[in-house]
């Protein structure tokens, strides 16, 4: 089980990491940004991110181990690279060790630490790149795993509007509780909790803005079985499971959009442990539970259903009836 050290240390990281990526939003030049093989796209304030969590878990907590979502193989390839040069300027102005490019490659390689081990972080440094690249949502997201089964999660979503009027929120799960820190680092944490709709046509989605990342053709067909009239709440990365967590929506989708496509562990892990500590309920399609135990992806789930618990077995019942 994780320890109370390694709770603060990970507040502290994604805290950290929140406030790079707040500074550097909307104010990246030509070169900050590449595509990569999967056409996803990657700035350097992903990897900056990286960089500043696994530099503050290793401060506190000494060795650790990761799977992240990000390498250095681009930024290897030239180290006068703009983009490495971007890096090292963001991570730098997160610390006070004036770290050189070295330092911040070393850093962002303790991502790909975590394999084969039985206890290790995993970390998505900006979830939703394309959100934070219109300047909309995004999320920190890490979690720890331990023998396949996540046992702690902090989820940071700096422009998440929240119901006392401020603007961005650190979600911090971890043995049957859920908090929520609003407005910055000074504001008081508060006890979040899912929030079940009277009855089962009064929930809500949340599903992605990108259609890419779900079918919403078919999200619609599975609210209109359910009795769901009501607009999706359309949001960006892991901005739903702290949305479902906190009662914002009931209901969140992932669906499949190709037969042989499996989700990254780093795409959920934080999120979905956040739901579940906020009492709400987190499976595949077929209401199989999440298998983090495979690696880097849940090689034996397809798609993903958040809830608040109360409406789940509906409707993964209605999804399997759309999925077939």
């Amino acid at each position: 089980m994780p320890t109370d050290e390694e709770l603060a240390a990970a507040i502290d990281a994604v805290r950290a990491a929140g406030d790079l990526c707040a500074r550097a939003q909307g104010r990246l030049v030509e070169g900050h940004t590449l595509t990569k093989g999967d056409d996803s796209p990657v700035t350097v304030a992903d990897y900056a991110s990286q960089a500043v969590v696994c530099a503050t878990l290793q401060d506190a907590l000494g060795e650790v181990a990761m799977i992240g979502e990000e390498d250095t193989d681009d930024l290897r390839l030239d180290a006068q690279s703009t983009l490495l040069a971007g890096v090292t300027e963001l991570v730098a102005g997160q610390r006070t060790d004036d770290p050189s490019s070295g330092h911040v490659l070393d850093w962002i390689s303790i991502g790909s630490s975590g394999g084969g081990r039985s206890r290790y972080w995993t970390l998505d440094p900006i979830d939703g790149t394309k959100g934070f690249l219109r300047g909309d949502q995004y999320a920190v997201a890490l979690g720890l795993i331990e023998d396949g089964v996540v046992t702690l999660g902090v989820l940071g979503c700096p422009n998440l509007p929240n119901p006392d009027g401020s603007v961005g929120a650190l979600f911090a799960a971890v043995d049957g509780q859920c908090r929520a820190y609003y407005g910055g680092a000074g504001g008081d944490a508060v006890a979040v909790h899912v929030d079940a709709p009277a009855t089962l046509a009064d929930a809500r989605f949340c599903e992605s803005v990108e259609s890419g990342h779900s079918d919403q053709g078919q999200s619609a067909r599975i609210a209109e079985l359910l009795g769901i009239t009501t607009e999706p709440y359309r949001i960006d990365s892991q901005c739903k499971y702290a949305a479902v967590a906190r009662g914002d929506a009931s209901i969140y989708l992932r669906l499949p959009t190709r037969a042989d496509y499996r989700e990254k562990i780093w795409d959920h892990a934080a999120g979905k442990f956040v739901v579940e500590q906020a009492g709400g309920r987190v499976t595949d399609v077929t209401g199989a539970p999440l298998d983090f135990g495979r690696g880097a992806r849940l090689e034996n789930n397809r798609g993903v259903i958040a809830t608040d618990g109360h409406v789940h077995d509906d409707v993964v019942a209605a999804v399997m009836r759309v999925l077939g």
